[in-house]
């Protein structure tokens, strides 16, 4: 078998719980784990080692560079932060209530396959799906036949990766909560991505 069609495969995980020094409004901020979350990331890497993870990877959002820091040393690994893997923007909505209807409204519409929407001052849908897209392939083209975490966002993580190869597998959408350092297992080979495991819910009680 190739390199090419050895398949690397990416743990992908929604970061710890997290602090923010404004948490009651839409940010950019890259927040913090709050020791609710560091218990969440110890727990998460417990049941990894065996999974013999040769590297960990992280957005470049603080809470995520923290759950990788922590993962990688209990792992005895290197944990490295790349672009593109991180939330996207609120842009100009920043400081607007979390329920804030027009970013909703641009999300919906993301998911329902309108990705030439923006958020204002942010970023499109199908901008979000590359740069995301490319990151994860980048990762995966330096692990081929092995194992990395990857530790991410919730929101990026429940619009990209149902649709990264363009197909939107919508068993996914329809789960699209994402609990703090819930795993997606994803392996890329040759022939694209295949999202082999999936913790999402429609329960928004488990954010």
């Amino acid at each position: 078998m190739s390199d090419l069609h050895c398949p690397a495969t990416l743990l992908v995980a929604r970061h710890g719980d997290a602090e923010y020094g404004h948490p009651s409004v839409l940010c950019d901020e890259g927040g913090w784990l709050s020791a609710r979350g560091r218990d969440q990331v110890t727990a998460l890497t417990g049941t990894l080692r065996e999974r013999r993870v040769a590297r960990v990877y992280t957005s470049v959002l603080e809470r995520a560079v923290e759950s990788g820091r922590l993962a990688a040393g209990l792992l005895g690994v290197d944990s490295v932060a790349v672009d593109g893997l991180a939330e996207f923007s609120v842009g100009a909505l920043a400081g607007r209530p979390h329920d804030d209807p027009e970013l909703a409204s641009v999300f919906k519409s993301w998911m329902h396959g309108d990705l030439g929407r923006f958020i204002p001052g942010g970023e499109t849908g199908a901008h979000v799906v590359a740069r995301y897209r490319e990151a994860l392939q980048a990762i995966a083209d330096l692990h081929r036949g092995e194992t990395v975490l990857v530790f991410s966002h919730g929101g990026v993580m429940s619009f990209v990766q149902p649709r990264v190869d363009g197909a939107v597998r919508q068993d996914l959408v329809e789960r699209a909560f994402l609990p703090n350092c819930g795993v997606a297992e994803v392996e890329v080979d040759g022939d694209g991505f295949r999202v082999c495991s999936w913790p999402g819910s429609a329960d928004r009680a488990v954010v």
